[in-house]
């Protein structure tokens, strides 16, 4: 069995025309997904990018690995501790080196590993392409090296191969002889002059004004984006931008596809398209950043083509994205191989006939931009997303948000004031979700630390901290002005009045 897996970073199925985008952004996505098995609630346990995939491949919630955060401790995994022998049992009971267990020729073409210093990341891979950019490159430099690597190996049997792309990722660098395919469309209803008028007023790094974190966007080095988003048409722009990177990346995908029908093995492989994290492109107010544990953030795109499997089934059971690594063994006749450790739980009954396999619900997290614990679950008539926060990374959420889904899929409208029974059952979720992986940690673990308080107690998440001297632009004075510069004096005055120690000595 050949296995082809396509890392699409920070791509929210939101802006896939397979999941119903208005825009054409993704046709060869959108063909592969008819073959296939398209998930319409696959979620991240944990994000955004080194959290994610460091869950993804060891198979554990971030709680379990200790990898929550970009920065400080909780960048780092947590130890196995004095049971570790030769080798770690973490690094051995990871996906792919149960593949390799498997008889899987076992591939990576990305440099994510050195982007985040995160080394485990490799852990299982037999052979690895680091294409150099640290994750600034784009497909230019990624293309050739997948295409030689396929022109080698295609025709062979029994490989996993993973293929990162990034520029879908900010700062949308797609070169500019690419064109707009969308300069004449217009952006999505659902942005009415009302929301755009409240989205400009917003604080918070990456917030409309803030599309540089706490500054202006580079539009000499990156000339596709506006400088901020202060109106419909420089809203457009932004939009133009993301959606341009997707379909620039989708023709990639497209010479991948035709590789392997040149060697003959595309009716034979297993193909999977999905991301690290999503993007929020206007939910919560936040742009072109993965910085919630929310539906725009966490919220991934999951197209299986298994042959012989399930074709044009639509899913919409809860799924993580770790979920795959059971499934993926389950698939191959591996299942009683499955790890103690690992958290997922195996869909395989829905890749191969489109049988339900969900869950009841996800508990959602994120600790680099801010510090959050959400839940995610059904109730038949709506589709709730209760968000818990800890830390608000400057954004002033409030402790307790939620959310209908199904009714408000752009998070727009909190209901949080209406519906306490809902959010007295999210928490009694969180709360159970939160002691089950306690008692883990007490029988499987070197430690019974929950990371996410590392990472408040070291000074709260990575992104979330004023890099820059005192009075300039990246500092918390610099920042405060610059909100009452922009018209957004209201909102100084809260940060000023939500956090008083801020910028003191």
């Amino acid at each position: 069995m050949r296995i082809l897996y396509i890392d699409l970073d920070a791509c929210s199925p939101s802006h896939l025309s397979c999941y119903g985008y208005p825009r054409q952004t993704s046709p060869t996505i959108d063909a592969i997904a008819r073959q296939g098995l398209r998930c319409t609630n696959t979620y991240c346990c944990d994000a955004p990018c080194l959290p994610s995939r460091t869950a993804f491949y060891q198979g554990r919630f971030g709680i379990q690995t200790g990898v929550v955060g970009h920065g400080g401790t909780a960048a780092d995994p947590k130890r196995q501790g004095p049971g570790r022998a030769f080798r770690s049992v973490y690094e051995e009971q990871s996906f792919p080196r149960e593949l390799q267990k498997a008889g899987y020729h076992t591939a990576m073409i990305s440099p994510f590993g050195q982007r985040h210093a995160a080394h485990h990341y490799y852990a299982g891979f037999s052979e690895i392409h680091n294409t150099g950019g640290c994750g600034t490159e784009s497909a230019e430099q990624v293309q050739p090296v997948v295409e030689r690597w396929l022109d080698g190996n295609a025709a062979g049997d029994d490989w996993y191969l993973h293929i990162n792309y990034w520029d879908i990722h900010t700062p949308y660098r797609v070169p500019m002889d690419y064109g707009n395919p969308f300069k004449d469309q217009p952006i999505p209803d659902w942005f009415t002059d009302e929301i755009i008028e409240r989205h400009v007023k917003r604080v918070g790094p990456h917030s409309a004004q803030d599309l540089g974190m706490f500054i202006d966007n580079d539009i000499e080095k990156y000339p596709r984006l506006p400088k901020r988003i202060t109106d419909r048409a420089t809203l457009k722009q932004w939009l133009d931008g993301y959606d341009t990177a997707i379909h620039y990346v989708d023709d990639m995908i497209a010479r991948v596809v035709a590789k392997l029908k040149d060697a003959g093995v595309y009716d034979d492989t297993v193909i999977v398209i999905s991301a690290d994290h999503g993007e929020n492109q206007g939910e919560l107010g936040i742009y072109g950043e993965h910085a919630t544990a929310d539906e725009g953030t966490c919220h991934l795109p999951f197209i299986v083509r298994w042959p012989g499997g399930a074709a044009g089934v639509v899913d919409e059971a809860l799924h993580y994205h770790l979920d795959w690594a059971p499934t993926c063994l389950e698939l191959i006749g591996r299942a009683e191989h499955q790890p103690v450790l690992w958290d997922g739980q195996s869909f395989a009954a829905t890749v191969r006939n489109g049988m339900t396999a969900g869950r009841d619900e996800l508990i959602l997290s994120q600790c680099c931009h801010v510090c959050q614990r959400s839940v995610r679950f059904d109730d038949g008539k709506h589709a709730w997303l209760y968000i818990r926060t800890y830390h608000e990374g400057y954004h002033l959420f409030p402790r307790d948000m939620l959310f209908d889904l199904k009714a408000d899929p752009y998070e727009q409208h909190d209901l949080a004031e209406q519906h306490p029974l809902v959010i007295r059952e999210a928490g009694w979720r969180l709360a159970r979700w939160h002691d089950d992986q306690m008692f883990k940690m007490t029988e499987h673990a070197s430690d019974s630390v929950d990371p996410m308080w590392t990472v408040l107690r070291e000074g709260g998440p990575e992104h979330a901290r004023f890099p820059g001297p005192a009075g300039g632009p990246w500092s918390w004075e610099g920042y405060l002005k610059r909100l009452e510069d922009t018209g957004r004096a209201e909102g100084a005055a809260k940060l000023r009045d939500r956090y008083p120690k801020q910028g003191k000595s």
